[in-house]
């Protein structure tokens, strides 16, 4: 087993409370290196985990989990924990994993599911989407089939899925009232959404005219809770980046909470002006010139 063998690769620290008195890993943490990455396995597929299992209307149960020792990993190690979906059976799901520091194996697992019916927990057979998802995933780029998919248009078109992600993130988490969320200015907008394999609405952002002519205004930018850190965020700014070179526009300006201003400017945009408040969350303004 190699590095190399495996498409999707979570990488963590090994943590101090992760150690033993030897100072090596506690053997029970590994099955549990193996769990966090499966979760970061599901999110690489744009599948949020609970959502998606509903939506399909089964769930996933461990089988069988073997672990197999090689080396040991110490406390600072970088370790890597890669996992490949082996074999899709009728009701099953077997993930082959790996946790290498550098190149070196110190860990082999198989870890076994099986696809059942949450009530009864009696296995269901895993279901097409669900298989096509993982069999194109694992095939890699070459397979030709984008796990997501981003959409550009009007209220009319794309309101119903933008609605669904900006009541979960800001009126939901943030608790922004309902009704300072929304307003005329969505049925003039550009908006863009990316929906997932299972037609799953995940971010969302919009395009208006800010008041200075010739500049654009980004706003109401969300991103399902479980997909931040991914490339969602980012791929929302760059649709929305190209609609405003297109119909013109010379610079960018948006409302950024504080806690996204990073994300912001690594995508080029830069702070204006002195902090404030919206809705009670800090914000700043950023602005960004826009070449064509």
């Amino acid at each position: 087993m190699k590095r190399l063998d495996f498409r999707f690769l979570h990488r963590l620290r090994v943590r101090w409370a992760e150690v033993d008195m030897q100072k090596i890993v506690f053997n029970a943490h590994y099955l549990m290196y193996f769990d966090t990455a499966i979760s970061d396995y599901w999110r690489v597929l744009a599948l949020p985990y609970d959502e998606a299992m509903q939506r399909l209307g089964g769930d996933l149960y461990v089988k069988k989990a073997t672990v197999e020792f090689h080396a040991s990993a110490r406390m600072d190690d970088q370790l890597e924990v890669g996992l490949r979906c082996a074999r899709i059976g009728n009701s099953s799901l077997q993930f082959i994993g790996g946790i290498f520091r550098g190149e070196q194996l110190l860990i082999s697992s198989e870890l076994i599911y099986v696809y059942a019916d949450p009530a009864t927990q009696t296995s269901r057979p895993v279901p097409a989407e669900l298989r096509q998802l993982l069999t194109d995933f694992e095939a890699g780029s070459e397979a030709g089939a984008a796990l997501t998919t981003l959409r550009v248009g009007g209220w009319a078109e794309l309101g119903e899925a933008a609605s669904r992600v900006r009541t979960e993130v800001f009126v939901r988490e943030q608790r922004i009232p309902a009704e300072m969320e929304w307003d005329v200015a969505d049925q003039t907008a550009v908006h863009a959404v990316v929906f997932n394999r299972l037609g799953m609405p995940l971010a969302t952002g919009r395009l208006l005219r800010d008041e200075e002519p010739g500049v654009g205004k980004l706003g109401r930018m969300a991103v399902h809770r479980a997909l931040r850190g991914t490339r969602l965020g980012r791929d929302i700014v760059s649709a929305l980046t190209q609609a405003a070179q297109q119909r013109g526009d010379r610079a960018l300006v948006l409302h950024a909470q504080r806690s996204a201003e990073g994300f912001y400017a690594r995508l080029g945009f830069e702070v204006r002006g002195e902090p404030y408040e919206e809705v009670g969350i800090p914000h700043v303004t950023m602005v960004r010139s826009l070449s064509h």
